[in-house]
């Protein structure tokens, strides 16, 4: 029984320990092959010399720290053991699979990646002796045939940034590494980092300042508290802890008054095919834009219009065209992600790209404007009504808008609100008191009342517009006091085709809106009339944007633009533009447009 015991007490000892599994990550550091193993709880010193192939003692050496003992989630550099080699294909078969590149000058992994649109991860996977960050002049690469054209941009930039963050996890101390965007130079990062350029060289295997290319992969000091910070990528995710002095500044100069403006617009107006309105209408008010700029102002633009068509390899063709050349100022492309290529060319050219429609969330660049406005500010200018001295009550239905809630409960913070919950009943089985139809009893107080109606649903959002409206009706028509309310609407609201738009009259509805264009006011009657007249049909949003785009920054090319339009509102039709520099570097409108729809059957625009 004393045996039987040891044996199961042995037993369970082991069963304690975490076996331990191979990781897949696999990086370089001086030349050297390594696995970056993540250490989960239970795992040994053992159990990992075990499933590496390594001694235990080899594993302290290249991370003393551990000699202290194991900790969850220490990121560990374990020396990579070469695995039997498989047989070698026939050279037959390799050209059958596989298309052979042979590394230029300075060229990086990730630009390979890009010229072929393949994925990083397959290029690593059929070339294991690969060191990703040094390339060697000439050396042979494998790209896989059947891959190539399947790897987009972003994925190559998370990628990328995924092998950048695995190394900094086991970089040598006092040392990390940085991936280098466009426009930096050997000069520009030895200061940024407090060395000299033949410093930064060395740490590099004696790259030449010539040889430094976008994209590339550098070796740089650091200290333990003041570590790269994962901004430095080409896809930036956040900048915290970055001073926007390390982006690079770029001087746009005005032109003369009798110099032609080159105008490059690019837009996805057909993709695979098919034509999408909505560029289109965006095409044709900015024509109109630019003709308005040459009757107000006198200035001559000559616009070249290239169809983006959604594909980031036709972008690239496109900047990197003679045709191009000429180009001082850019509108377009419309998606983040299409955006990198031509950011290359504007810094290194000092020419201001304007992103007409999408909110940037990863590039940073003192060459973009942003034309929608800054999802941080939207509910700015509707603050005041719930600064605690009003009544807040959240009106649920069956069904929520949870991102519209969100927004109000960040909105209203620690501030006090009451929720209610209604609930449709059909008049002929309404009680006479208490349905939950009846919105009433929340209107009886002497109290200054805002709603925020939650429900997703727009049958739901009109009955509940309806109730309001009625229940305000009700207690007038019996001689008490005016109830005093606003409703703070959902702009997604605007797209419900059948909800009573009388509603937001009788509510007082207040809405926040990235942009507003009232038919019946005299600047949009008359647009509209030009379109008409020039096009067939009514024009939309898109046609004001484009409308606004051209009437903004056309004329600011011969003046504004060498202030950054900082300083300055614009209001081409009814919607106000104010560009600033936001805290990623990139100049943003801060300008959002508050709705107010009132008892008088009046629109007032904030």
């Amino acid at each position: 029984m004393k045996r039987l015991c040891a044996t199961l007490l042995l037993f369970g000892s082991l069963c304690c320990a975490q076996a331990a599994q191979k990781s897949p990550t696999i990086v370089y550091i001086n030349g050297a092959k390594y696995y970056v193993h993540t250490v989960q709880p239970g795992e040994t010193l053992y159990s990992l010399s075990r499933e590496y192939g390594v001694g235990e003692q080899v594993i302290v050496e290249h991370n003393p720290e551990v000699a202290a003992g194991l900790k969850a989630d220490a990121r560990l550099k374990i020396p990579f053991q070469a695995e039997v080699p498989r047989s070698k294909s026939s050279e037959r078969k390799l050209k059958k699979t596989f298309e052979m590149h042979r590394v230029s000058k300075g060229e990086t992994l990730y630009a390979i990646a890009r010229r072929y649109e393949i994925s990083i991860q397959t290029i690593l996977e059929d070339n294991p002796n690969l060191d990703p960050t040094h390339l060697r002049l000439g050396e042979q690469i494998l790209i896989r045939r059947k891959e190539t054209g399947k790897g987009s941009e972003a994925q190559s930039q998370a990628e990328w940034e995924a092998y950048r963050t695995a190394l900094n996890s086991v970089a040598d101390k006092g040392y990390a590494y940085h991936i280098v965007r466009p426009g930096e130079t050997f000069y520009s990062l030895s200061r940024r980092f407090g060395i000299t350029e033949e410093e930064l060289s060395r740490l590099n295997n004696g790259l030449k300042a010539s040889e430094l290319k976008a994209g590339a992969m550098l070796k740089i000091p650091s200290t333990e508290t003041a570590a790269v910070p994962a901004a430095d990528s080409l896809q930036v995710a956040s900048h915290d802890s970055i001073s926007l002095r390390e982006l690079p500044e770029i001087t746009f100069r005005a032109l003369r008054r009798t110099e032609p403006l080159e105008v490059a617009l690019m837009l996805p107006i057909s993709v695979d095919g098919r034509a999408n309105d909505n560029y289109l209408e965006f095409y044709q008010g900015f024509l109109l834009g630019l003709e308005q700029v040459k009757q107000r102002y006198g200035y001559s633009a000559n616009l070249t219009f290239y169809n983006s068509g959604r594909d980031t390899t036709a972008i690239r063709r496109i900047v990197e065209s003679p045709e191009f050349a000429r180009t001082q100022l850019i509108v377009g492309p419309v998606y983040e992600d299409e955006l990198h290529p031509v950011i290359q060319v504007a810094e290194q050219r000092s020419i201001p790209v304007i992103s007409p429609l999408a909110n940037i969330g990863g590039l940073r660049s003192d060459a973009l404007f942003q034309m929608a406005a800054d999802p941080a500010l939207k509910y700015d200018k509707v603050a005041e009504l719930f600064n605690g001295n009003r009544r807040v009550t959240l009106i649920y239905a069956d069904k929520t808008d949870k991102e519209f809630e969100q927004e109000v409960l960040a909105l209203l913070g620690d501030r006090p609100y009451t929720r209610h919950n209604y609930r449709y009943e059909h008049p002929s089985v309404r009680k006479a008191e208490g349905s939950p139809s009846d919105l009433t009893p929340l209107l009886q107080n002497k109290e200054e009342n805002v709603f925020v109606i939650l429900a997703e649903n727009e049958v739901d959002v009109d009955r509940i517009l309806a109730a309001i409206a009625s229940a305000d009706t009700s207690i007038t028509s019996r001689g008490f006091t005016a109830p005093s309310f606003v409703v703070l609407g959902n702009a997604r609201w605007h797209r419900f085709n059948n909800i009573d738009r009388t509603m937001f009259f009788k509510d007082r509805v207040v809405f926040v809106s990235t942009y507003h264009a009232k038919r019946d006011a005299a600047v949009i009657t008359d647009f509209d009339s030009s379109y008409i007249r020039s096009f067939g049909a009514l024009p939309t949003l898109y046609s004001y944007r484009g409308y606004d785009a051209a009437m903004i920054f056309c004329p600011a090319m011969y003046g504004d633009i060498e202030k950054d339009l900082e300083n300055t509102s614009y209001t081409p039709l009814q919607t106000t533009y104010r560009f600033e520099r936001d805290d990623e570097g990139n100049h943003v409108n801060r300008n959002w447009t508050r709705v107010n729809y009132n008892s008088d059957y009046t629109i007032t625009i904030e």
